[in-house]
């Protein structure tokens, strides 16, 4: 649904439109992006809070810099939707996030103002620093490069080792740091209580006003005079708060901290920055979801809230007479208060996603065994291994795309050492209207190569609680169990739990012709397309794997027994997943069966709804239903019944 903007916004297509206004027009543009902002995403869907909060930073910085030249980076794409409007797409924004319309991050592909794509957090350093070494080294000394990261992302390890190459490179670099005290959930940990003194500091916050002026003009008289209000500037720093030196000493620039919602004062800092070469580091302190009331009061239900009300605030939700199956992380959340309320040894752990995975609820029952680490996903991985060392039984519930981040500590840290820590990867296959930097399409060919893991993915709620209470017995080694975004199948779901035997696959129904081998949800497609197949006389047989490691080899010596003709199904990457695995089986043991794999294809998957992309990449119920036809024998075609 396309929206209408404010006079001043529809006469801004691109940045150079914006800089024919004046400094006095820039207020009004910051409040009709803001309320543009408001109605699309409305009535559209998409993250909300952390644009609203860079609304005067967009404007001010696309006002200063030479944008495209000027390279921006923004940390993460969560921020950049007023970005978005002011470089080209305000036409087609009503698209965000929907299958075939923009990106909800920026996207190289998408437009030339998009320097980097980004997705996962706490890159934009790293990326903006590359980008300025290079235009050192092409003779472009005028290229501005600023990265614009947010304080959670502030938290990963990436952030810091780009600051500490930053500091002995002399690039033209500017780190904004976006204080909100939010990534998605609060922010945790020293960092955020060492921003806070910053903040709070009275006679630092009286001295720093003037100092970035004087810098500025003392730069175009000279690097003598410069270098040396540099060192005095230093010396009254560290005389004033102490603290300052967190990034002085990595050899940054400090500067601020300075109101991010005040767009003349952020233009005039931006345009005094310019003038001072070196890496640089201005610090503003802003609000999350700026400028829509309950957003600045609940600032992580309105991350991304879906539909709602601009009027009233009310959340829009589908009405159902029937009860509703509940998400997969709820199932999680509340399963891991139950072992663990029967087994003191069990710990959990996410980086920064306890609402997203439900930890919350663990949090907030069992505060002392919970943990957010913030975006930190190395670190949750060998802190789990630490726990484990000492007999405790760590459940790291990480995104399945951001798992990718801690490979090297899942291989060294944990596996080599065999040590029984509990991956429960989140967001699990095609995760929709995120796209591919969330899609979790590897971790199944990622974890079944390893060495001790076990890799294993439920059908339904059910399954799920028997997994996580088989992965917390005595000396189950390496434990992987994913499951995808969104709702599950079973109305009915809190069932007594109940150990599975490792290695084990089942049988969903008997059939003829041919075998159909699913792992995890997905499977629930091939229930529709068998019961759609039944009245064709089509009776495929159906077998839920459970794990890809180790693989139910006695049901598959079952399956190539009896069937020539195997499809596999799987809401991850054909490429090494569980159809590879079923036929490396099939060779090491000399069967001989046609096979056709169904699963996420070798290509990047855009965004969307779950169900489009599955239809896209060829394995909802429809696409198998027509798979199984194709392989037995040639039938007239018909829709799924809806």
């Amino acid at each position: 649904m396309e929206v209408k903007a404010g006079e001043l916004l529809e006469s801004i297509h691109y940045p150079s439109d914006l800089k024919k206004l004046g400094e006095a027009d820039l207020e009004r543009v910051c409040k009709e992006l803001r309320q543009y902002i408001i109605d699309v995403v409305s009535v559209n869907g998409g993250h909300f809070g952390a644009s609203l909060g860079v609304v005067e930073l967009s404007v001010a910085l696309h006002y200063v810099l030479n944008t495209p030249y000027d390279q921006l980076v923004w940390d993460v794409g969560h921020q950049a939707y007023g970005h978005k409007i002011l470089t080209g797409r305000r036409t087609v924004f009503h698209t965000n996030r929907i299958y075939k319309g923009i990106s909800g991050f920026p996207k190289r592909s998408e437009s030339e103002y998009d320097t980097f794509g980004v997705g996962h957090s706490s890159t934009s350093i790293s990326a903006a620093l590359g980008m300025a070494v290079a235009s050192q080294r092409k003779g472009e000394t005028d290229r501005q490069h600023v990265a614009v990261i947010g304080d959670g992302a502030m938290t990963a390890g990436m952030a810091f080792e780009a600051l500490n190459h930053g500091g002995i490179e002399n690039s033209n670099l500017l780190v904004i740091l976006n204080d909100n005290c939010m990534s998605i959930d609060p922010n945790v940990g020293a960092l955020k209580e060492y921003l806070t003194t910053i903040t709070t500091s009275r006679s630092y916050n009286r001295f720093r006003d003037d100092m970035g002026y004087v810098l500025s003009k003392l730069s175009e008289l000279g690097p003598n005079a410069l270098q040396m209000a540099k060192k005095i500037e230093k010396s009254i720093k560290g005389t004033l708060l102490k603290e300052s030196n967190l990034f002085e000493a990595l050899n940054f620039r400090y500067f601020g901290p300075i109101d991010g919602h005040d767009v003349k004062q952020l233009v005039k800092v931006l345009k005094d920055l310019k003038n001072i070469p070196g890496p640089k580091l201005l610090h503003c302190v802003t609000v999350k979801g700026k400028g829509f009331a309950l957003a600045e009061k609940d600032q992580t239900k309105w991350h991304a809230p879906g539909l709602f009300d601009k009027i009233t605030g009310e959340i829009k939700k589908t009405v159902s007479e029937q009860p509703v199956p509940p998400k997969y992380q709820d199932v999680f959340g509340h399963t891991i208060v139950e072992l663990a309320s029967m087994n003191p040894k069990i710990m959990g752990i996410t980086p920064a996603m306890p609402s997203g995975c439900s930890l919350n609820i663990m949090m907030k029952a069992m505060p002392d065994r919970a943990f957010d680490v913030g975006i930190a996903e190395q670190h949750a991985v060998t802190f789990s291994a630490g726990l484990a060392t000492q007999g405790m039984v760590p459940f790291c519930n990480i995104y399945s795309s951001f798992m990718q981040r801690a490979y090297d500590q899942v291989i060294h840290d944990v596996a080599i050492q065999n040590l029984n820590v509990v991956f429960c990867l989140d967001r699990a296959g095609l995760a929709g209207a995120d796209g591919s930097t969330h899609h979790g399409a590897y971790d199944l060919a990622y974890m079944r190569c390893i060495p001790n893991m076990t890799v294993s993915a439920p059908m339904n709620e059910e399954e799920l609680r028997n997994l996580m209470y088989t992965a917390q017995q005595d000396d189950m080694g390496p434990f992987s169990i994913r499951y995808p975004r969104g709702s599950g199948v079973m109305a009915d779901w809190q069932r007594p739990m109940r150990a599975i035997p490792v290695g084990k696959g089942r049988k969903i129904c008997d059939g003829e012709d041919v075998a159909i081998l699913s792992i995890g949800h997905i499977g629930n497609e091939v229930l529709k397309a068998c019961y759609e197949l039944g009245p064709e006389g089509i009776h495929p047989a159906h077998f839920d794997m459970r794990f890809v490691k180790p693989i139910d080899e006695e049901l598959l010596h079952e399956v190539f027994s009896k069937f020539r003709k195997v499809i596999t199904v799987e809401d991850g990457c054909v490429m090494g997943g569980m159809g590879s695995a079923v036929i490396e089986f099939m060779a090491d043991h000399g069967y001989a069966a046609k096979i056709i794999r169904l699963g996420i294809p070798d290509r990047l998957i855009e965004h969307g709804e779950q169900p489009e992309l599955w239809a896209e990449c060829g394995y909802d119920a429809f696409s198998i239903a027509e798979a199984v036809k194709k392989i037995t024998v040639s039938r007239p075609t018909r829709s799924l019944a809806s």
